[in-house]
Parts: structure tokens; C-alpha cells; sequence
């Protein structure tokens, strides 16, 4: 009797109701789809294959501290990864990214080993690396810029002030993709390969080792530098130079810069910087 009943409703009328029950199927489906795909947060690394925001790597295992840098990096026009162990952030690496924030108590491959890594790969040794940990004591800052790293933060900090130093070490990596021919502002005139330094006018003559010092530090402006650092690049950890002997090569070469000295700026517990 149901198939008599249904056979007795007019063909168009059937064909109206059809239509209406798929296009009521079809929004289900689609609302359904949506709620499936709304994630509560977007999660920086799905972003579309055409974002030209530049991105930052945060090796992290803290649940909310990623959240809360991931957050403050997003407001600030940057596009965040984060990876929870030293070997997931490693891997990141290597896909490529433009900075890296590496906490240093991850599980695992602890975070120094990491940034020791990451420097040892011709690819990726110039990588920015701004180390975010809870270790404040002296040694640990120390350690971690010898190990490579650009920056250190101590926890806690202001999310702020990261997202600012993340997009300073951007820049500065930025500007240094092709070699420095020399360096030039209202004080300085530097020639890099003519090794010659003037300063308000006047040239100041350097000895060779005192010049690629001088430069290495020129050309790192404001980044704190450690003896060992400083020993490495300029020296080459030739046998017969101790670490301690930097601060000779410093104290000879603000002799020579004579008025200029204050532009080579100690970092208590840490070493040296060229200030601006």
C-alpha cells in the first residue's frame, strides 16, 4: 500500500522533495566538514603554501610556554613550528627555517647539543639561534653563546621583548646574505679589504690581527662575543693563544682606538661587543 501511496504522488512534486533532501544533505555535510577542520587555535605550520611570513622554529616541551611564544611570535607577522624534542627540532632544521628558539631542558637530546648541531652543518651554521631556558646562572649563558647561539633569555621573560629580539636576529641575518665590503655611519669608515679604519676623519692603523678582530666584532654589531668565540674565528685556536689572552688583544686595541674605545663594550661574565 506504501509503494501504491507513492506512486500516486505526482512526478514533479517527488522531483521538488528529492531536491530539497540532497541540498539538506549537502549543508550537513559541509557544516560537519567545517566543524571537522575549525581547530581551536591555527597551528603555525599548517599555514597556506604561499604565507611569505618568515619562520621561526620554537624547540620547546612546555606545553603552554610554546602556546604563549607561539601566540606572541604569530601577533608579531612571524609563522611558528614548534617541535617538542631536540631530534624533531633537528629535523625541522634541516626543511628549512629562518630562526630558531631552543629551549635547553628538552627530553632527549638535550638543547646545547642541539644548537652545537645545527652550527656544525655548513647549511645550516649561520642559522639565527636565540636560546630561551629557565638556567640563569652565569655559566649557562656563557656556555650557550660559546656553544653558537646569537641570544640568550632567561625565563621568565616578556613575551614582547623575545618577539622584538626574534625580529631583530631576522634582520640581521637578512642584511648579512652576501659579505660585507666594509662598514660606514657618521663616525666610522671601515674597508674591509684595504684594511683601513678611520674614525671621525682620522685613520687608525691596526696591526693584522688587531684589524680582523676589530672586523669580526664590526661586523656582529651589538651581538655579545666570547673569548672562545673570538679565539676560534680570528685565532683559529692556535696552540700557543689562551682564551684569557683576548683581553690583552681588547685592552691593545682600545689603546689604539684611543676617543673610539667606548665602542668596544665589555659584557661582564660574558665578553665583548661592538657598539654602534
Amino acid at each position: 500500500m506504501k509503494a501504491e501511496r507513492a506512486e500516486r504522488v505526482p512526478a514533479g512534486e517527488r522531483t521538488e522533495r528529492t531536491e530539497r533532501t540532497e541540498r539538506t544533505e549537502r549543508t550537513e555535510r559541509t557544516e560537519r566538514t567545517e566543524r571537522a577542520e575549525r581547530p581551536g587555535r591555527p597551528a603555525p605550520s599548517q599555514a597556506p603554501g604561499g604565507d611569505t611570513r618568515r619562520r621561526v622554529l620554537l624547540i620547546e616541551d612546555d606545553t603552554d610556554i610554546a602556546e604563549a611564544i607561539g601566540y606572541q611570535m604569530e601577533k608579531a607577522g612571524l609563522q611558528v613550528r614548534v617541535a617538542r624534542t631536540g631530534e624533531e627540532g633537528l629535523e625541522a632544521v634541516r626543511k628549512g627555517v629562518d630562526l630558531v628558539l631552543l629551549d635547553l631542558n628538552l627530553p632527549g637530546m638535550d638543547g646545547l647539543e642541539v644548537c652545537r648541531m645545527i652550527r656544525r652543518q655548513q647549511t645550516t651554521a649561520h642559522l639565527p639561534i636565540i636560546i630561551v631556558s629557565a638556567r640563569a646562572d652565569e655559566v649557562d649563558r656563557v656556555l650557550g653563546l660559546e656553544m653558537g647561539a646569537d641570544d640568550y633569555v632567561v625565563k621568565p621573560f616578556s613575551l614582547k621583548e623575545l618577539a622584538a629580539r626574534a625580529k631583530v636576529a631576522l634582520r640581521r641575518d637578512a642584511s648579512s646574505g652576501e659579505p660585507l665590503q666594509g662598514y660606514r655611519d657618521e663616525n666610522w669608515e671601515i674597508e674591509f679589504d684595504a684594511y683601513v679604519v678611520r674614525y671621525k676623519g682620522q685613520e687608525i692603523r691596526l696591526t693584522h690581527k688587531e684589524f680582523e678582530l676589530f672586523r669580526y666584532m664590526v661586523e656582529r654589531a651589538g651581538r655579545v662575543l666570547t673569548r672562545e668565540r673570538l679565539l676560534e674565528r680570528v685565532w683559529g685556536w692556535e696552540s700557543d693563544i689562551d682564551s684569557r689572552s683576548i683581553d690583552a688583544h681588547i685592552r691593545r686595541l682600545r689603546i689604539k682606538l684611543g676617543d673610539a674605545r667606548h665602542h668596544v663594550e665589555t659584557v661582564v661574565g660574558l665578553g665583548y661587543r661592538f657598539v654602534k
